[in-house]
């Protein structure tokens, strides 16, 4: 199969249909003719209604089908693939977030854990011609070698969220050892753009800037020891999962599991992304946007720096993200004014 071209007679499973990728990612195959079985359980993480402003724009494919329900669920996920016997599975439901598992750990080992464990357990006895799931630049941690690269040692994890994500690849790892499923996960590096989520930075700043509060800028101030982070559009993340859906991992791999960097391998410095947020505001509003602004200390588990090496998922698919972020704030904000209406 062309790497480039869907086949479009097989059935996807996304969970976590209702998220940021999951959403975007569901949309474009289904664009494409596709039959999408989603799965979400509309957690209130972040605001519901933004979830289900995404399924709203879902519902009326006639390929897609929406099953309410949570991963950690294994008599329902077993269920689901049972009546619908998907081919190619993509695993992104997930509790996201960093600083929220240091409040709150039961949700990510729900989810991120037995709920993978469940997904894995369903690929083993309902094979699929192909598992890719999301892991994370988290799982980097504190490492000081740059760019980052799927070859690194990632054994010292900065967060649970990060460990849980970790543990999604080993868990990967064993189980395509063992029941030959094909499987690749994917290393995400920051991802934004419209209909994202609010608990990332960029969205928050812009509710913070029309609520009038000052922006949190967790850096201690110190602008010589600047936060850097590799910035990737939604769009370069679709594309680059879309071009690895047809093209599994196989024994001339020597294994049937692998992971990817999907980044954009031009790290930003946070206070760079900033100003060039308020730019592309001022663009959507007619009018000079700045921020107000404070600095604290970095949080617990927070990293000073993520930066994607690019080149296996460049020699696997021929692709590599490359939407600036000019371009991509632009099209955040100007989608960000329409959404909420805000002048």
């Amino acid at each position: 199969m062309n790497i480039n071209t869907l086949d479009t007679n097989k059935t996807f499973l996304i969970t976590g249909a209702a998220g940021f990728i999951g959403f975007h990612l569901s949309k474009r195959l289904l664009n494409q003719g596709c039959r999408v079985i989603a799965i979400d359980n509309i957690n209130d993480y972040y605001d519901v209604n933004l979830k289900n402003s995404r399924l709203d724009v879902l519902k009326p494919f006639e390929n897609f089908t929406f099953i309410k329900a949570d991963i950690a669920d294994r008599l329902m996920i077993n269920q689901v693939f049972e009546e619908y016997r998907p081919d190619i599975v993509v695993n992104l439901a997930a509790q996201a977030g960093v600083r929220y598992s240091i409040e709150n750990p039961d949700a990510y080992i729900s989810s991120n854990i037995i709920g993978f464990y469940n997904i894995l357990e369903a690929c083993r006895h309902y094979p699929v011609a192909h598992l890719l799931y999301a892991s994370s630049s988290s799982v980097y941690g504190a490492n000081k070698k740059v760019p980052f690269e799927e070859t690194d040692i990632v054994d010292s994890p900065v967060s649970l969220y990060a460990a849980t994500k970790k543990s999604n690849e080993l868990m990967a790892h064993t189980y395509s050892h063992l029941y030959q499923i094909p499987a690749t996960g994917l290393r995400f590096f920051t991802v934004y753009g419209p209909l994202g989520r609010p608990d990332m930075a960029y969205f928050g700043f812009t509710q913070q800037y029309f609520s009038e509060e000052p922006i949190k800028i967790f850096n201690n101030g110190d602008f010589n020891q600047d936060l850097y982070r590799d910035f990737t559009y939604i769009d370069d993340i679709v594309e680059g999962i879309e071009r690895l859906l047809g093209n599994p991992p196989n024994t001339k791999d020597n294994a049937l599991h692998r992971v990817f960097n999907i980044g954009n391998n031009t790290p930003e410095k946070l206070m760079t992304f900033i100003e060039t947020l308020e730019k592309c505001l001022s663009n959507s509003l007619r009018r000079e946007v700045i921020f107000k602004k404070s600095f604290e200390p970095i949080k617990p588990g927070d990293v000073p720096a993520t930066y994607a090496s690019t080149e296996l998922l460049e020699k696997a698919i021929d692709f590599k993200p490359k939407t600036s972020i000019q371009e991509g704030l632009q099209r955040f904000t100007d989608w960000y004014c329409e959404y909420y209406k805000v002048k």
